[in-house]
């Protein structure tokens, strides 16, 4: 019942701002025209297009689920490596000097006892969903072709590169992903995931409360081999107050607390020591934007915690593209030859006993 309330106020939400579009275009409804039959006719039209609108709203704001068919994906492999489960969060916005910064003791937690850095980089243009594709595909964006960083549903654009879900997946593995934003319906490529979720609309959003618990009724039912998490509310604040604003620092420390569910909840789920977490973000930020050079968009933090982590600060570079094939070295699938990216494998115990050669 609360999953359809959700919904309904969403697309009530998204209705509601269609129809705030629909009166700029009949100015006569604003009152200012003084005859009656005008005005009347006007009145008639709104009332057709509301219609309109509203079954747009109900078709395109609805939330965005794509599952797999279970039945065409090979058998679960026997595991021989070092981990079975991974669990990667990429808290959108999020800039490494916002750490400690702000009230973090999770993240401070994760960084003292896993292994981090605070200078990896992500790839530009420093937005959204390139640098989530990149992250997924590990690939640079002139490779996987995504540049745009809007709600592609409609225009049915694609990733031009195979993503990890699908690369896993091929391989046996049941992959799962939370999105908070509804771009991310481009990488809900369907056969690539056993379980996804997106909000809907042009700018559908979700909050991270919402999203984790999301993530927390799946994992009552599913143990996936990768499990990708997306966290969108550092960057809301940011757009919407700036950077390191007030604002900005309690949406941190929001993210701070729903990571600790969401440990709580993979050790309840997995096993405690039983996965590996992967902690990131897409981009940083400055003033109330991001996608440039700029040193404050394009500075992320990266955390590795649990199985199989040796703790340390982190001595070599990471680069987003990296943590595509940190995924794929650690379940010991192949990473595509084509790719440039390279585990982070300074992060990990025994890393020169566990390579594993493109085909």
């Amino acid at each position: 019942m609360r999953r359809n309330e959700d919904s309904n106020h969403r697309i009530s939400i998204c209705g509601e701002r269609l129809l705030n579009t629909s009166r700029m275009f009949c100015p006569l409804l604003s009152g200012n025209v003084s005859c009656r039959s005008l005005r009347k006719g006007c009145l008639l039209q709104w009332r057709a297009e509301r219609v309109l609108f509203l079954l747009l709203t109900v078709a395109g704001c609805a939330p965005h689920y794509v599952r797999a068919d279970r039945s065409a994906r090979p058998p679960v492999p026997s595991f021989d490596a070092p981990t079975e489960y991974v669990v990667v969060v990429s808290v959108d916005g999020l800039r490494p000097d916002a750490i400690g910064r702000f009230a973090t003791p999770t993240l401070n937690r994760l960084m003292r006892e896993g292994s981090y850095t605070l200078s990896a980089s992500t790839i530009l243009p420093s937005k959204t969903l390139p640098s989530h594709t990149s992250m997924l595909t590990g690939l640079a964006p002139e490779f996987h072709g995504v540049l745009w960083n809007t709600n592609a549903s409609l225009g049915r654009r694609k990733t031009r590169a195979p993503t990890v879900f699908g690369l896993l997946r091929t391989e046996g593995y049941v992959t799962a992903a939370f999105f908070s934003k509804s771009k991310f319906t481009t990488l809900q490529e369907p056969g690539t995931l056993d379980y996804s979720q997106a909000p809907g609309g042009w700018s559908g959003y979700w909050s991270s409360d919402r999203t984790v618990r999301d993530v927390q009724q799946y994992l009552a039912m599913q143990k996936p081999n990768l499990l990708f998490i997306h966290l969108g509310d550092p960057d809301h604040a940011g757009h919407a107050s700036g950077w390191m604003s007030p604002r900005y620092g309690e949406a941190v420390a929001q993210i701070d607390a729903e990571l600790e569910h969401v440990v709580t909840i993979a050790e309840e789920s997995f096993g405690a020591g039983r996965f590996t977490l992967i902690v990131t973000a897409d981009h940083g930020g400055h003033d109330r934007d991001h996608g440039s050079s700029d040193v404050r968009d394009v500075t992320i933090p990266w955390i590795a915690w649990g199985r199989d982590v040796k703790g340390g600060l982190l001595s070599g570079p990471v680069n987003t593209v990296d943590t595509a094939a940190t995924v794929l070295w650690l379940l010991k699938v192949p990473r595509p030859a084509s790719w440039t990216s390279r585990p982070v494998a300074e992060a990990f115990q025994d890393a020169g006993q566990r390579s594993v050669t493109p085909p």
